[in-house]
Order: C-alpha cells, then sequence, then structure tokens
C-alpha cells in the first residue's frame, strides 16, 4: 500500500491546472446564489440566523457544492492517476533475429538426411519453436542475397516460406554470402528492434571486410557433425565476419544452445514509447463521478 502511494502521480499533470479556473467558478457561484450576503451587511448576524430557516446540512451540500465536486473529479480523471507501471510488450519475447539460408545445388547434397536444406529448415523449424514468437525474419541467397521476410513474431509464416525455397527458384548461382550477411544487418537495423543474424550455410566463398552493422552473427554449419568442425571455408568466413561458430549435433541440443545465445545477443528491442508505460486509473473515478450526475436527475434539485 505504501509503495503504491509513494508511485502515484499524473500522466497528465498539467491538466490539473484547470482546478483553478474550476473552483474559482464554484465560489462565484456560491457568492451568487448566497441569497442573505445581502441581509448579512444591514442586519445583525444573530437576529438573522434566528430569522432564517432551512440552512442545516442539507444547504451545504446543495447544486453548487456537488458541482464543484464533481468538477474536481473529473479532472482529476482526465490528468489520468496511476501507480502501476504496465510491463514492456517485450518482456517476455526472445530478442529479433534474421535467419540467412543458403539455398544452392550443394545444399542439396545428401551426407547430412534427407538434404542438407531439409536439415537447414528442420533446425530452423525447432529454433523458432524455441523462440516462442520473439521477431524473426528470413533472407535467401545464392548468387544474389533477397529478403523473403523481415522480422515477424509469426514463426509459421517463416516455417512455409522456407518449405518453399529450392535452387531452381534462385535468379542467380554463385554465393553471395556477404550481400546476405548485409542485407540481413540492414533489416534488423531498419526494423530498430536490434538483435542477431543466424546464417545456415554449407561452404563460404573467400571474404573481405563485410559491413555488418556491429550486429552479432551465429554461423551454423549444413554438414555432418563429424566435418562441420574441419570445414576451412567456414572458419575462414567466421573470423571475417566475427561471428560465433555453432557445433552441429544430431540431436536438438544444438538448437537449445544457439536459442540461448540468441536470447543474450544483440541489443535489446527498446521499450515503447522510450519510458516506462504507466496504467490509466482515472476510470476508477467513473463510478463517483456519476453519483454526483446522478443529483442533477432529482425533481428541484437545482432550485435547491
Amino acid at each position: 500500500m505504501m509503495s503504491a502511494l509513494a508511485d502515484l502521480h499524473f500522466i497528465r499533470p498539467w491538466l490539473l491546472l484547470l482546478l483553478a479556473p474550476a473552483l474559482l467558478l464554484w465560489w462565484l457561484q456560491r457568492r451568487q446564489g448566497d441569497r442573505l450576503a445581502r441581509w448579512r451587511t444591514v442586519m445583525d448576524p444573530v437576529l438573522l440566523a434566528a430569522l432564517t430557516v432551512d440552512t442545516g446540512a442539507r444547504s451545504r451540500f446543495g447544486p453548487s457544492n456537488a458541482l464543484g465536486i464533481g468538477a474536481v473529479l473529473c479532472i482529476a480523471a482526465a490528468a489520468g492517476p496511476t501507480w502501476r507501471e504496465v510491463p514492456s510488450p517485450f518482456a517476455e519475447a526472445g530478442r529479433p533475429a534474421m535467419i540467412v539460408l543458403k539455398v544452392t545445388p550443394s545444399m542439396q547434397e545428401r551426407d547430412l538426411p534427407p538434404t542438407r536444406l531439409d536439415r537447414a529448415r528442420e533446425k530452423i523449424s525447432d529454433l523458432l519453436g524455441l523462440r516462442k514468437g520473439a521477431p524473426t525474419g528470413l533472407v535467401v541467397y545464392a548468387g544474389s542475397a533477397h529478403l523473403v521476410l523481415p522480422p515477424t513474431p509469426d514463426g509459421a509464416v517463416v516455417n512455409s516460406m522456407a518449405a518453399a525455397l529450392s535452387p531452381d527458384i534462385m535468379p542467380r548461382q554463385g554465393d553471395a554470402l556477404a550481400d546476405a550477411v548485409a542485407l540481413a544487418g540492414r533489416s534488423l537495423a531498419s526494423a530498430g528492434l536490434g538483435g542477431s543474424v543466424v546464417v545456415f550455410t554449407d561452404a563460404a566463398p573467400a571474404l573481405r571486410a563485410v559491413e555488418t552493422g556491429r550486429v552479432p552473427i551465429f554461423l551454423y554449419p549444413t554438414l555432418p557433425p563429424d566435418r562441420a568442425s574441419d570445414e576451412p571455408t567456414l572458419k575462414a568466413a567466421a573470423a571475417v565476419l566475427g561471428a560465433t561458430e555453432v557445433a552441429p549435433s544430431i540431436d536438438a541440443s544444438d538448437v537449445v544452445a544457439l536459442e540461448r545465445s540468441l536470447a543474450k545477443a544483440g541489443a535489446p528491442p527498446p521499450t515503447a514509447g522510450e519510458g516506462p508505460r504507466w496504467e490509466e486509473a482515472g476510470w476508477w473515478l467513473v463510478p463517483l463521478i456519476a453519483l454526483f450526475v446522478l443529483g442533477w436527475f432529482r425533481r428541484g434539485w437545482v432550485l435547491s
């Protein structure tokens, strides 16, 4: 209770400035509605009190006082009283990631059953299942790089798009790994969500400096586990990209480890509104305001 009182404040405190004209209007109405004001200037107060009737508790809570209290409550409700912070919409979501998938004839090799490409798709599906709706995008490449999906929380869409890919639909053969990584980094930057890049590939061309935008990169070799650690082109690419190599496994332990790394890598997504969000509590005053409004439905209330 004490912590709630300590956090009590108004979301729109400038609206409290309306209290000044509201109280002024209430005071003016009270003065104009006081029919005994002129008599007090010419008559003894004791004699005036003896000659006056109906000045009890009912007159103290007449329409003018009810209007003043109602105006104060309305202004307080509009100012947005609050004491409870709303959790960030990203509090339970993992950090964003862009998946970069190589789609070339070499990915059709069957040394990793059923094929390297199919195994990559299976690992992507397992990874999306573990990320539980965290924003994930997809970039594919062969001789050119193409953005398939920007970061989206819908993992089913990413899976369906990845399942439809094959080397036959790629417009150009080759290995544009550098372009694909750069495109993935730009996609994350344009979304303004931070995050990291995961590359699924079986080999890599000789790379020079690649503009990655300081995005963390993870390199997943789509090769048999006993060959993945000995592929020299992947080690060279990882060194140039500053990427972390993922050790593939037959079971899901590699994907679990990758998901844990993605949950901590890269800049966290910014909180909506660039600051704490507070729960609006002014509506709690609405029933109390309604009670004062009901007085105006009583016959003779305004004239009392």
